[in-house]
């Protein structure tokens, strides 16, 4: 019965859905709780979470060599391990980069590109560390599933940067950590500008094309697959729309969230 399940192709879109709203819920709420500790709070759940970033990377190296429904499931899961644990760094400010400051006022062209950059460095790298350790993790891959997962998180998550970067409008900050707090002079609410378009286009045909995928998959395994990745890629280009559509999208997780406490001038710890 259980085998019968997982092999449906709109369970595993489901299951996409509920696994990112999950993971991303799981950090928000991490980061929420660790805002409202002491100074030492956002590294510690770094720490505390380098099992699960362990976890996703033995998981993806045991499944990759066997192309079943459950392995591809489970390798799917494991590059949402490793990608969140990169992702709750970021967030809690241990791994940004050397650019702690505010974006002077007025600074523009390449300059503030230059400073944006430097701001987030490190994360950038983490997030192509964390492709390569993939790509090792799942070869030789009969099952390339866990990849072009991440695959896709790594494009959309460059995308919707550089759209922040160069302009978006509508900016949600209210998730946003108070380690990363500098980053919002950074983001430039405004009209869309190129970026916009080629993103939400790339992200939009490779929905199309993993979708036409599963639509012609010749097992249930592929097909498994396929839906995985149509939705992960559905999802990515739906983040991208939000910029743009006024939508309440922070409700899907504001109401699990801790309410932030309010740190008084000259009380922090």
């Amino acid at each position: 019965m259980l085998d019968a399940w997982i092999m449906t192709p709109w369970i595993a879109a489901v299951f996409a859905v509920f696994a990112w709203w999950f993971a991303t819920g799981a950090i928000l709420i991490v980061v929420r709780r660790s805002d409202a500790g002491d100074r030492m709070a956002h590294g510690r759940s770094v720490v505390l979470a380098v099992p699960l970033l362990a976890l996703g990377i033995a998981g993806l190296i045991v499944t990759s060599g066997d192309l079943t429904p459950l392995n591809i499931y489970l390798s799917f899961g494991s590059v949402l391990l490793i990608w969140g644990w990169i992702e709750l760094a970021f967030l809690a400010g241990v791994i940004t980069g050397p650019e702690r400051g505010d974006c002077p006022p007025g600074l523009t062209g390449w300059p503030r590109f230059v400073r944006a950059w430097t701001a987030m460095s490190h994360h950038e790298i983490a997030l192509l560390l964390g492709l390569l350790a993939v790509v090792v993790a799942s070869h030789p891959a009969e099952n390339p599933f866990g990849l072009w997962a991440y695959v896709i998180l790594f494009f959309a998550r460059i995308s919707a940067k550089l759209n922040l970067f160069f302009g978006a409008p509508r900016i949600n900050t209210e998730f946003m950590p108070r380690p990363l707090a500098h980053l919002k002079s950074y983001f430039r609410q405004g009209p869309i500008t190129l970026a916009f378009p080629i993103g939400v286009t790339l992200l939009s045909a490779a929905t199309i094309c993993f979708g036409e995928r599963l639509v012609s998959a010749s097992d249930p395994a592929t097909a498994v697959g396929f839906a995985l990745l149509a939705t992960l890629a559905g999802l990515a280009t739906l983040e991208h729309w939000l910029m743009v559509v006024p939508l309440p999208d922070a409700k899907l997780w504001r109401w699990m969230l801790p309410v932030p406490k309010t740190h008084q001038e000259g009380t922090d710890p």
